[in-house]
């Protein structure tokens, strides 16, 4: 007969060890995920490994427990949870739920003494029990039934403690443990223990005198005067310690075994959460591709296949759809269209609408109105083949995407599913996915490209009221649908790239690397292989005695977090991280950037991406040119390789100056800060001043540095804890910090308040544009997710109205170029910045018309300030 095994997890430990142990991430509606992507990965593989018959994840109830009578300042010391982590616990254990885990916790006890009743009722039971947490204390509960799993790097290496494990590592059985701790102590827990005790000695007089009280009734024994004095001192201590150390085994647990039965989950209920979430990795190891892509039943449509394309298929008011597969559609082709309108459905290939003269003066007429999915990939893809769509008057893509930026937007089915129109496939059944992908016959593609332009037809109507009903046509008609024309333009046009400089700036930085590789042998004594893991942590641990912060499995942690702490420790350390700093340097931006040059233009054509923030900022791929890492001077130096397309040119950047703040100031309508900005003050000394109560002269470097901190804190919403990361102080002092800046900056604080009660009274938030956000979590009961979208709520109208400022500049600027005939460009849109080309004799025009339209494209209550220059080069236009 088949033994029972239960396996018990510590939820809030291993929560704590994911959210450290992975950096901060985030799903499409900003909700932090990287404590519940952790957690799941261990409860799948938990699943996976263990197959338990039975389970549960035992949590905290709350802060105080039975503990707290005995000592007052138990756990005392522990720092606050970060939001960031509080936020994720409802769906960790909503995740549990889904997989029909059961979850437990007890006022008054902790997790560590619900797992302990449930492991010694199971051991009585004759039950195989398993515990799993990242906290050593449970190793205490280690018996021949009950093994304990600590996690040891963040989740992914596990050390099992079993009591020949315990007695191997530490000398002393299991039930030594707390008599360990009796005398330790734990300051992770604030249990005092003995002053001056550590592990090595603790273990020493275990090992000599047995238990704790057996050596406090021996204390004459002890060797040492200073250790006996210690040990007299402190032996109330010393058991109070060892009590709170202790894990109880009977505590009043309500749940049964019987009730902790695993019988498995719904796939169903954990699909869907994970596309909430957007774990989608995980939904492909669940293997739910397959399952989904069972042929849905459509009804059936009719439509022409069009061999010759005729004047009468192409008339005033059209739904045009122009199907592309490949997501970077600059080097792909097309795969066909079709097009709806009054006389019909049609079916054009390639090849028919290419060799059209009619087509091509249809696509190209302005008066011949066209309904589209994505114009500016539409634009791209036919200028392809020399035509210039126009007459484009509604993009189904971008008013999707405006009436609600949280929606994953896959391709034209997910919209349509969205507004209740079923009768179409999503792409990726369509066609397959990955190796399986592919083009379908002539006659299933004609059908469902058929389909997707009848999905343009039906729901424009809708979709067009929804953002009158909103008051966002303008923002539709004016902001998004011009510059998707122009952002068409920049990405077809394209930005040269200098090779050979490019390819120079590698070998610069590969003799670079050599030269510091020569210095890091010099100060190890050796040469190693620096790139090494196993052979750098022998060097930095074992031959230079450097302190070890981390382990891993396979020997010594040399993560960067661990260099970044070690760096005031030996100057080897400060050589290795500019190593792997040029490292990656050499090989995603030099290495990478040669990968996507055309080799006949010698330009990169990089794909904004204008559907996809929920703030409205454009990013950019294929590359992503907005993510060239400027604080290293060698990352400075690869926009050497940006230059003009024309001889004789020069490249002209010019960026807006502190543009959140500005519009903060104008939002919040504070009188400080408006002033400071009409007065042309630097606003962090400024705020330094506020903060720290000293007049401008007094105002040293750190305190400017902690001011510009908390000022774009606050425009990003910061908490205490991520801006006691950035600086590098305390969570305590960072509260602190934020708390006296609201005191210095009452409209801020005022304009916090008043946004909060706005988003729950409406649901959402605007910018100055009237580009919303949703927040359904604003009104949750739930303290951690309500918090959260309060500071989404502040930072949000910030955030994204910026975004709409740059834009529009963007159409204001592509009008007055016209206007004046001139011959520049506009090239790249990076952040607050515009990057243009221009001939020489256009500079003087240049800078007299960029900042003025930039500075004047809205109306604030401060000026808006645009910071200009120019050069050979991107690099020499900062």
């Amino acid at each position: 007969m088949t033994k029972n095994k239960l396996v018990l997890i510590d939820g809030n430990s291993i929560a704590y060890r994911a959210f450290f142990a992975l950096p901060l991430l985030n799903n499409d509606k900003g909700v932090h995920t990287n404590a519940i992507y952790g957690f799941t990965m261990m409860l799948t593989r938990i699943l996976e490994d263990e197959k338990p018959s039975h389970i549960l994840v035992a949590f905290d109830a709350g802060k105080t427990t039975f503990r707290h009578q005995t000592f007052s300042e138990y756990k005392g010391g522990r720092q606050k949870t970060p939001p960031e982590l509080s936020e994720q616990f409802p769906f960790i254990r909503e995740l549990l739920d889904r997989y029909s885990i059961s979850r437990y916790e007890l006022e008054n006890y902790e997790a560590d003494d619900i797992i302990g009743t449930l492991s010694l009722q199971a051991e009585k039971e004759g039950f195989e029990v398993k515990v799993i947490s990242g906290d050593k204390d449970l190793t205490q509960l280690s018996s021949e039934d009950t093994t304990v799993a600590i996690t040891k790097k963040g989740i992914t290496e596990i050390e099992e403690y079993t009591p020949a494990h315990i007695e191997e590592k530490y000398g002393i059985t299991a039930d030594r443990i707390i008599d360990m701790k009796g005398l330790m102590g734990d300051s992770s827990d604030n249990i005092p223990g003995v002053p001056g005790v550590g592990e090595k000695t603790a273990l020493k007089l275990l090992k000599e005198f047995g238990t704790l009280e057996d050596l406090l009734n021996s204390i004459d024994q002890v060797s040492g005067a200073k250790l006996k004095e210690k040990l007299e001192q402190h032996k109330d201590q010393a058991i109070m310690s060892k009590q709170l150390a202790t894990i109880t085994r009977e505590a009043p647990v309500e749940v049964s075994l019987q009730d902790l039965h695993y019988k498995g989950y719904e796939l169903d209920q954990v699909k869907s959460l994970y596309k909430e979430l957007g774990f989608n990795s995980l939904l492909d190891k669940l293997g739910v591709a397959d399952e989904d892509a069972e042929e849905e039943s459509l009804e059936e449509i009719s439509y022409t296949i069009v061999e010759k394309i005729e004047q009468a298929m192409l008339t005033d008011h059209n739904a045009f759809y122009v199907e592309i597969l490949e997501d970077n559609y600059h080097y792909a082709d097309i795969t066909g269209f079709s097009i709806v309108n009054e006389s019909g459905s049609y079916f054009i290939s390639k090849e028919a609408a290419l060799q059209s003269e009619l087509f091509k003066k249809w696509a190209e007429d302005p008066d011949k109105k066209k309904t589209v999915y994505d114009a500016k990939r539409s634009e791209v893809s036919l200028r392809h083949h020399g035509i210039h769509l126009k007459g484009v008057d509604f993009d189904l893509l971008l008013a999707t995407y405006i009436i609600d930026p949280s929606e994953t937007i896959e391709d034209v089915a997910s919209v349509a599913k969205k507004h209740g129109y079923s009768a179409i496939q999503s792409d990726e059944i369509f066609y397959g996915k990955g190796a399986k992908r592919k083009v379908p016959e002539k006659e299933q593609l004609a059908e469902h490209l058929v389909r997707k332009a009848l999905v343009l037809d039906s729901l424009k109507n809708q979709l067009i009221d929804e953002l009158e009903k909103n008051k966002q046509s303008d923002l539709f008609y004016n902001l998004e649908m011009p510059l998707s024309l122009i952002l068409a333009d920049m990405e077809s046009f394209g930005i040269k790239v200098d090779l050979n400089r490019l390819k120079e700036m590698g070998k610069e930085i590969i003799l670079k690397l050599d030269e510091i590789e020569k210095n890091i042998f010099a100060l190890a004594g050796e040469a190693f292989n620096i790139n090494s893991p196993k052979q750098l942590g022998v060097i930095l641990f074992d031959k230079l005695g450097l302190p070890v912060i981390k382990k891993t499995k396979t020997g010594y942690s040399t993560s960067a977090d661990v260099l970044e702490k070690l760096e005031a420790d030996h100057e080897i350390i400060r050589e290795i991280l500019h190593y792997r700093q040029l490292g990656k340097l050499q090989s995603t931006y030099i290495e990478g950037l040669l990968k996507v040059v055309n080799n006949e233009s010698e330009k990169v054509h990089t794909r904004f991406n204008q559907a996809l923030t929920q703030t409205g900022r454009l990013s950019s791929t294929d590359p992503n040119l907005q993510n060239i890492p400027i604080r290293l001077e060698e990352g400075r130096k690869i926009r050497q390789a940006f230059i003009p397309s024309e001889q004789d040119w020069v490249i002209f950047a010019a960026d807006y100056s502190q543009i959140e703040l500005r519009v903060l100031a104008h939002i919040a309508d504070d009188e400080k800060l408006i002033s400071a900005f009409r007065e042309d003050l630097d606003i962090h000394t400024k705020t330094a001043m506020e903060v720290f109560h000293v007049e401008a002269e007094d105002v040293t470097s750190n305190m400017r540095r902690h001011a510009k901190a908390v000022n774009f804190g606050i425009v990003y919403g910061i908490s205490d804890y991520g801006l006691s990361q950035s600086l590098g102080i305390t969570r305590k002092e960072a509260g602190q910090f934020i708390e006296r800046y609201l005191e210095s900056y009452p409209g801020v604080k005022q304009y916090m308040e008043d946004i909060v009660y706005d988003a729950k009274q409406k649901g959402f938030v605007t910018t100055l544009l009237q580009r919303r956000r949703y927040l359904p979590e604003i009104t949750s009961r739930n303290f951690n997710m309500r918090s959260f979208a309060e500071r989404t709520a502040m930072n949000t109208p910030i955030q994204g109205s910026a975004a709409d400022i740059i834009k529009k500049a963007m159409i204001d600027m592509a009008a007055r170029l016209e206007k004046e005939k001139a011959k520049s460009r506009l090239l790249l849109q990076v952040h607050d910045e515009l990057i243009f080309e221009a001939p020489k004799d256009e500079i003087e025009l240049l800078s007299k018309i960029v900042p003025e339209v930039m500075e004047n494209t809205v109306e604030l209550k401060v000026p808006l300030k645009v910071d200009f220059s120019f050069g050979p080069t991107w690099f020499d236009a900062k």
